[in-house]
């Protein structure tokens, strides 16, 4: 098997954890990284100990810092020269939730996932602007920067390095009441970052202002959904430019995670396994889509 050498983002718990744990077993080298050292290694010294996978090393990193980015790219550089597989799996919820009375509505999985929740949440989930910033800085932000910062060290990758971006079924465009806008951003080779950027500082004014529904956009969790409905479309604007490489996203499933308040219902081992597919197609593999678990899906 060709020796790969592979990031995680968020790699310390949850589906980032397995995600290292299952790439590990199939030989690959790989960079878990976490923005909190102590469960960073700790995390580390599970899938040594307990795993017995030593080819699991960790290495700090803030997706919104600059410099750790940085860091990161020349401790690769040095060591390795070169980078195969790119996971961006680091995400916040970006809301703020009284988990207890969530917990006491004991919504089913149905209802979660066809949106029909959105009004039972309002008793429960607040959408700050504050938490909306943040959710949009860690979920697209820090996807971008930390994907540009590793760009050059992707590109010396000999065998077509791969790049997989962690989505979410919030993503898929039905879901995006705007129908003028839920058309555009089906034409992903009318978009750049720049334009992307401009619709999410719309997005924050609507939200400041209580304009969201008013002028079309997500009302449940809405800061969420439009980072994600964001990461898909960065993801097949990096397909287009970089057709050497294999980069897709994947919705991992209703998996039960500390983003989702364990409202989930599949264990992250299989929540994992989209991901770990994707990370390792073969060179002719699919390039520029998104995938529900482990199948092709619709999201635009």
């Amino acid at each position: 098997m060709k020796r790969y050498r592979k990031v995680v983002t968020g790699g310390n718990r949850g589906i980032g954890l397995e995600v290292c744990r299952q790439l590990a077993v199939q030989g690959v080298t790989v960079i878990l990284t976490a923005r909190n050292e102590k469960r960073g290694k700790d995390a580390v010294e599970y899938l040594h100990h307990e795993c017995n996978l030593s080819r699991v090393i960790y290495h700090p990193l803030d997706i919104l810092d600059g410099d750790s980015v940085a860091l990161l790219a020349k401790h690769i550089e040095s060591r390795y020269g070169k980078l195969d597989i790119l996971v961006n799996n680091a995400g916040v919820g970006g809301v703020v939730v009284d988990q207890d009375a969530l917990r006491a509505l004991n919504i089913d999985p149905d209802t979660w996932l066809s949106g029909k929740a959105a009004n039972l949440l309002e008793r429960v989930v607040v959408q700050t602007y504050d938490e909306a910033v943040k959710c949009l800085n860690t979920n697209y932000y820090g996807i971008k920067w930390v994907t540009e910062g590793l760009l050059p060290l992707l590109k010396r990758s000999t065998s077509g390095a791969r790049i997989v971006n962690t989505t979410s079924l919030r993503s898929e465009l039905k879901r995006m009441p705007n129908e003028k806008l839920r058309e555009e951003l089906r034409d992903a080779n009318a978009w750049d970052e720049k334009r992307i950027e401009a619709m999410l500082d719309e997005f924050l004014e609507a939200l400041k202002h209580g304009r969201l529904e008013e002028e079309g956009w997500p009302t449940m969790l809405p800061a969420y959904s439009m980072s994600k409905m964001v990461v898909n479309l960065y993801t097949r604007i990096l397909a287009r430019r970089h057709r050497e490489m294999r980069i897709n996203c994947v919705h991992p499933g209703f998996v039960k995670t500390e983003i989702n308040w364990n409202t989930g219902v599949i264990p992250p081992e299989e929540g994992a396994r989209g991901a770990v597919k994707l990370a390792l197609l073969p060179d002719d593999g699919p390039t520029g889509c998104y995938y529900d678990q482990t199948e092709l899906g619709v999201a635009w």
